[in-house]
C-alpha cells in the first residue's frame, strides 16, 4: 500500500540559530532517508495547507497566538529560553500544524500518513510556547478529528523521550481524547508522573528511568500502552513520534534501537490499520533517518499479521 508523506521545504526556513538542536538538518535527514529507501516508489509526497487562526483557537488562547505572531513580525526572538523564532516562524508553524490536519483527512480516506514538519508541537501548552514548540500539533489534530463524521474518540500516543506536557495540558479535560506517553523521568519538562491521570482517567503516563533499553521499554509498551489504547475504544490513533529515545540521541538517556520504533508501529497498526504519525523530537541525524524509514516501511507493508516479539 502507498503511504502519504506531508512535507514542505518551507519547514527548513524555521531558523533557530547556529548550534540549536532543533534545526533544519533534522528534516533533511528524514527526507533523504525516505527518498532513497527501497520502497520510495510507494511514498506519495504531498504539500500541506496552513492551519487557520480560528482552528488554532480551538486549543490555544488568542493571547498565545498573537504573541507568537508579534514576536515574529518584530524580527524574531525567544519565546522562552530555548524556543527561538525567526520572522517566518509564525507562518511556518501554522503550516506545520496544518500538515497534521491534512493527515487526519488522509487517514479518514484510508491512507496511513507520516508528517515531516517543524517546528514540533508536544511541549506547547494552551497559553505557552516552550521546548522548541509553538503550536500543539497533535492535540489540534485530535480536536479536528472529533469534528469529522464517525470519529467519537481519539487517542494520542507520544513515544518522544520527553513528556508531552503541552498535549496533556490541552487534552486532559476532554473525555473524548485519550493521551498516553512513555518518557524518561525525571527529566525535562518535569511533568509526566504516573499520578497525572487526567480529569476523566483519560491520561496514562509511563515514566522510565534513564539508562533503560529495549526489553524494559517493550514490556511497558505491551502491558501499559496497548491496554490503554484498547480501553480508549478510539476511532483514530495519532502518534507523536519523537526519535530521541534512541540510544544515539545526544539529549536524552534511553537506549532504544531503531527496530523498537518499527515494533511499536507494527503492533499499533494491528489495532488501527491506518495511522497518523507525526514527527516531534529526535536530534541525532542517523537515528532520525533510520527511524523514519523503519516506521514508514511498516506502514507501506501494511503489517496486520504477525509481530516480532
Amino acid at each position: 500500500m502507498t503511504v502519504s508523506i506531508f512535507y514542505h521545504q518551507d519547514f527548513l526556513k524555521h531558523n533557530t540559530g547556529s548550534g540549536h538542536p532543533e534545526r533544519p538538518e533534522r528534516l533533511k535527514a528524514c527526507v533523504e532517508a525516505l527518498e532513497n529507501c527501497d520502497f520510495a516508489d510507494q511514498l506519495v509526497w504531498k504539500s500541506p495547507r496552513s492551519a487557520t487562526e480560528e482552528e488554532l483557537k480551538w486549543i490555544h488562547t488568542a493571547q498565545h497566538i498573537e504573541r507568537i505572531e508579534q514576536v515574529c513580525e518584530s524580527g524574531g526572538g525567544y519565546l522562552d529560553v530555548d524556543t527561538p523564532v525567526c520572522p517566518e516562524s509564525y507562518d511556518i508553524a501554522k503550516k506545520s500544524a496544518g500538515a497534521w490536519l491534512d493527515g487526519v483527512n488522509e487517514v479518514l480516506n484510508g491512507n496511513s500518513t507520516l508528517i515531516l514538519s517543524r517546528p514540533p508541537g508536544h511541549h506547547a501548552e494552551r497559553n505557552r510556547a516552550m521546548g522548541f514548540c509553538l503550536f500543539s500539533n497533535a492535540s489540534l489534530a485530535a480536536t479536528y478529528a472529533l469534528k469529522q463524521n464517525g470519529i467519537n474518540k481519539v487517542c494520542i500516543f507520544d513515544w518522544d523521550v520527553h513528556h508531552g506536557n503541552g498535549t496533556q495540558d490541552i487534552v486532559q479535560n476532554n473525555p473524548d481524547i485519550y493521551y498516553v506517553s512513555t518518557h524518561q523521568f525525571p527529566f525535562y519538562p518535569g511533568t509526566g508522573s504516573h499520578i497525572e491521570t487526567g480529569e476523566h482517567g483519560n491520561v496514562l503516563n509511563i515514566p522510565l528511568p534513564a539508562g533503560g533499553g529495549s526489553v524494559d521499554y517493550r514490556n511497558k509498551f505491551d502491558k501499559g500502552v496497548i491496554p490503554f489504547i484498547q480501553k480508549s475504544a478510539s476511532d483514530m490513533l495519532i502518534i507523536s513520534a519523537g526519535f530521541d529515545a534512541h540510544r544515539r540521541d545526544p539529549l536524552a538517556g534511553l537506549n532504544l534501537e531503531t527496530e523498537d520504533f518499527a515494533y511499536m508501529t507494527r503492533k499499533l497498526q494491528r489495532m488501527h490499520p491506518h495511522l497518523l504519525i507525526g514527527l516531534e523530537g529526535g536530534y541525532d541525524m542517523q537515528a532520525l533517518g533510520e527511524g523514519c524509514e523503519a516506521v514508514a516501511g511498516v506502514l507501506v507493508n501494511d503489517a496486520k499479521g504477525s509481530v516480532e516479539e
